[in-house]
């Protein structure tokens, strides 16, 4: 079912990018928006998991650098049945994670240094199985396509709208162009928003059946969207196509970003993992004691600065 959803995704978006080529440049302009998209498809195919934890600015980490956070991850890959993803860390004071790969043998788990130090480890553990249920329902490689293609429509949009468009060949000229740079972007994120809100449900439920603790999951959910709204994310900011990756919203700014929610409301979230937890006949409530010496939010970003890294 995954397979089809990716496979309608790439005909959506790569039928958006024939009209904006088309809108920008007449029937030439369409043909070269072909050959791009089929190019941008291929390439975000092989590439879009590389090219999403290079924007993130991630690092790898394995069992000699990071020894408690690779062990929880080999641990709750295997209560999932997943082979051993890769490991990354993003130096960022804002908590959050997110998964990417075409399928479960080539995925990758990163998480913020931030969720580390905010989070304790019962809840870091719940964030890593929504992450892992992301890979076994092979949602990444919808998730990070999507990502890559939005990016692409949105520089081809702002690319046309410079070059003013091409009347004399069926363009729609400046105004136009600038009309079309506006709105295609918007389309994309009204994409990104149709295939990512759906998946957060399930990869909730499923991650939180992996860990064994919804309320621990809800728990990390509520500290992660409190840091969110506080403790702002560069690289998120600057690559707005990757935000329906993560397991919250990263974007805090204003404006456009947040136009369309990527994202299913933080406390509906919070509430179907407690409906969970009473289905499953578990409290699941966290235990203390943070993951690698983490804190709780309150200690938020001193907390970040005072550590060398997430793994002490």
């Amino acid at each position: 079912m995954n397979m089809m959803r990716t496979a309608l995704l790439l005909a959506a978006m790569t039928a958006l990018f024939v009209v904006v080529g088309g809108l920008l440049g007449g029937q030439s302009g369409m043909m070269i928006a072909l050959l791009i998209a089929v190019g941008t498809n291929l390439f975000a195919w092989w590439n879009s998991d590389k090219m999403a934890l290079a924007a993130s600015g991630a690092q790898e980490v394995d069992a000699t650098s990071a020894p408690e956070l690779v062990a929880m991850v080999a641990e709750l890959a295997g209560r999932a049945g997943l082979p051993m993803p890769r490991v990354y860390v993003i130096e960022n004071e804002q908590p959050n994670a997110f998964a990417t790969g075409r399928d479960p043998e080539h995925a990758a788990v990163a998480v913020h240094t931030g969720l580390i130090n905010m989070l304790n480890r019962d809840e870091i553990a719940g964030v890593i199985a929504h992450e892992l249920a992301h890979i076994k329902n092979r949602d990444t490689l919808t998730m990070t396509i999507t990502a890559s293609l939005a990016g692409a429509i949105s520089s081809i949009a702002h690319w046309g709208m410079f070059m003013g468009g091409n009347r004399e060949r069926g363009g729609l000229g400046v105004v136009g162009s600038i009309a079309v740079a506006i709105l295609a972007p918007m389309a994309a994120m009204v994409v990104q928003m149709a295939v990512s809100r759906g998946r957060e449900y399930e990869a909730d439920r499923a991650g939180a059946q992996i860990s064994g603790q919804p309320l621990a999951l809800a728990s990390a959910l509520a500290k992660i969207s409190g840091g969110v709204a506080h403790i702002p994310n560069e690289n998120a900011e600057a690559h707005p196509a990757m935000a329906h990756m993560f397991i919250i919203n990263p974007l805090t700014g204003g404006g456009m970003d947040n136009l369309f929610s990527t994202h299913p409301n933080v406390e509906n979230r919070i509430a179907a993992l407690q409906q969970l937890a009473n289905e499953m006949g578990s409290g699941g409530a966290p235990r203390g004691g943070g993951f690698l010496g983490g804190s709780g939010i309150s200690g938020g970003a001193s907390g970040s600065r005072a550590r060398k890294g997430p793994w002490g």
